[in-house]
């Protein structure tokens, strides 16, 4: 499965193969440096006709249209699509936050599995592979690029990143919208333990350097249905102060407040035209890709 045969907790070589008979697509084109299968925004040689254009001197003259010079008396020349390969930006958040995890699984764990198979994926088609870990900034960086020795360096990183340190995602999004200049695939893995509002800025900074952005917001079981019958002592685990509360007591007030972040987090995504994907990690990762991938054929 990988050049070096070392063995990955948080791969399944069975489950990559069963991954990999659906390709992982764009949603929008692409500036490759390489052909490829997904759409360009420059045209090129494929068999996909894009339009007709007039003719102009120093065009190819096997690509002049006879029939509609035949029809119009005018020379015209045929437009193909152009097909490239990807930049597949995965950026996994690192916070504390990503540490809880109730069903023997951690968010960040989660993240791994879902990060890896994306990363294997892409670089088995062809396509460049980064990994950003964030947390209060960019913890770790590897640019994308498309050979399998790096495909491994990526595996590393994913290996060894450590939750710790609070969220400041919105700042990390903004920068990497910056430095990340030609279009990509940008993948973000977190629980986004961050207002909403805050996030809009950032969803709409990248889209509008035109890439093509997808997230797995990645909740606990626990955070969802909040079952907890006996006195207990929150813990912040990004630092702030620890909360002594009956649960009966907060219940209702917590599942009000979750719906409302729950429904302003949908509008915000519905607005930025974000590829949205809400994630409870008891769920098999498996059937997670598989819905990405086939929903993006």
């Amino acid at each position: 499965m990988t050049p070096d045969r070392r063995s990955r907790s948080f791969l399944d070589p069975q489950v990559l193969s069963r991954l990999a008979a659906v390709p992982l697509l764009s949603r929008r084109p692409m500036q490759g440096n390489v052909s490829g299968r997904h759409q360009s925004p420059h045209r090129g040689a494929s068999v996909e006709f894009a339009e007709y254009r007039k003719y102009v001197p120093g065009d190819d003259l096997r690509r002049l249209d006879w029939r509609a010079y035949g029809r119009s008396d005018r020379f015209y020349v045929k437009e193909f699509e152009a097909d490239t390969n990807l930049r597949c930006c995965l950026v996994v958040d690192t916070s504390g936050s990503m540490d809880f995890g109730s069903t023997g699984v951690t968010k960040l764990e989660y993240a791994r599995k879902l990060a890896g198979a994306i990363a294997y994926l892409a670089v088995q088609q062809g396509d460049a592979v980064g990994v950003s870990c964030v947390a209060k900034g960019i913890v770790k960086h590897l640019p994308p690029k498309r050979n399998p020795a790096h495909l491994m360096t990526a595996f590393d990183i994913l290996e060894q990143a450590q939750p710790q340190d609070e969220t400041h995602l919105a700042s990390v999004l903004h920068e990497l919208a910056e430095t990340i200049r030609q279009r990509a695939l940008i993948i973000v893995l977190s629980d986004f333990f961050i207002e909403p509002a805050e996030l809009r800025s950032c969803f709409q900074h990248l889209r509008f350097r035109k890439h093509d952005v997808v997230t797995f917001h990645l909740l606990d079981p626990q955070e969802l249905a909040f079952t907890f019958k006996r006195p207990m002592r929150f813990i912040d685990m990004e630092g702030g102060p620890a909360v002594f509360a009956e649960p009966n007591e907060i219940a209702d007030r917590y599942h009000k407040a979750l719906q409302k972040y729950l429904t302003d987090f949908k509008q915000v995504v519905l607005e930025s035209a974000i590829d949205y994907h809400r994630i409870s990690i008891d769920e098999n990762y498996e059937q997670v890709l598989m819905r990405f991938l086939v929903g993006r054929t």
